[in-house]
């Protein structure tokens, strides 16, 4: 009875050592994957494109990039707030500042990473000087590109924005001067900018370039009026402030930002998009 008893007491043992070894495995692996793996959100291009070159290049390093692919602007942040991500790349600072100031978001700027050339295409004209009195101009509903669009046409010639305001951040009220009394028309979602070119409306339309491209556009090429490439509109990583010094996040903007992508990009997309640091 007495050998009956040990042997019991034995086999529980075993079994209880087994479990507790099996659930530290687990969570040892739970551990190594959260370590690993980077789910980082982006615009399909030029953003994600441009990950997917990162991707052998953290593999090296350890590090897992899994690329969330986004057709919009306000999910990739709601994502990253919510946690579902843990960076995103489709941004550039201005539409960043002012969706942290909007939504309240926690968030930080990891890293300044490239420049795309905002430009204004049309179906009707090949050159400003033929726009007509009273034309239409088409931009977004995204309030941190109109200081862009205003500032390019203002380097036209076409408009001329009142004395002592930034243009970084002005809106079409801040302009003072506009002799070909042009109609702003911005009403319309950036992702929906493309069509409306394709559907030939409006006389000019404000395209980002990550749109632009997707339509088949070249800004260098295509556009009546580009952006010039000292643009304060940089393109930018952006991850929750507690995470701005996790080593996998240092290790993406590192990549993002070598000579190797930088290249890339350069070659790419013959310097409508262009690196930065």
């Amino acid at each position: 009875m007495k050998k009956k008893l040990i042997g019991f007491l034995a086999v529980i043992t075993l079994t209880l050592g087994l479990a507790a070894c099996g659930g530290s495995t687990k969570k040892d692996a739970d551990t190594k994957k959260d370590d690993t793996v980077l789910k980082v959100g982006a615009s399909p291009t030029p953003h994600a494109e441009i990950l997917e070159q990162v991707k052998p290049i953290l593999k090296k390093e350890g590090i897992d990039l899994e690329i969330v692919k986004f057709s919009d602007y306000i999910l990739p942040n709601k994502s990253l707030a919510e946690g579902e991500l843990d960076a995103n790349y489709f941004q550039h600072i201005q539409y960043f500042d002012e969706q942290v100031k909007d939504n309240g978001y926690n968030f930080a700027n990891a890293g300044n990473i490239h420049i795309e050339l905002m430009g204004l295409y049309s179906k009707k004209v090949k050159d400003v000087k033929e726009l007509k009195e009273g034309a239409t101009i088409i931009t977004s509903n995204s309030k941190s590109d109109w200081g862009r669009i205003i500032t390019i046409l203002q380097d036209a010639g076409l408009v001329k924005v009142k004395s002592g305001v930034n243009l970084a951040t002005a809106t079409f009220d801040d302009i003072e001067e506009n002799p070909k009394n042009l109609k702003f028309v911005h009403d319309i979602n950036p992702e929906l900018l493309a069509t409306t070119y394709q559907n030939n409306e409006g006389d000019l339309v404000a395209i980002n370039a990550n749109f632009a491209y997707q339509a088949g556009l070249e800004p260098k090429k295509d556009a009546v009026l580009l952006e010039k490439e000292n643009s304060p509109f940089v393109n930018i990583v952006a991850v929750r402030e507690d995470d701005k010094n996790k080593e996998s996040i240092k290790k993406l903007v590192a990549a993002l930002q070598s000579k190797e992508i930088q290249d890339w990009i350069l070659e790419k997309w013959n310097g409508s998009i262009t690196p930065v640091k």
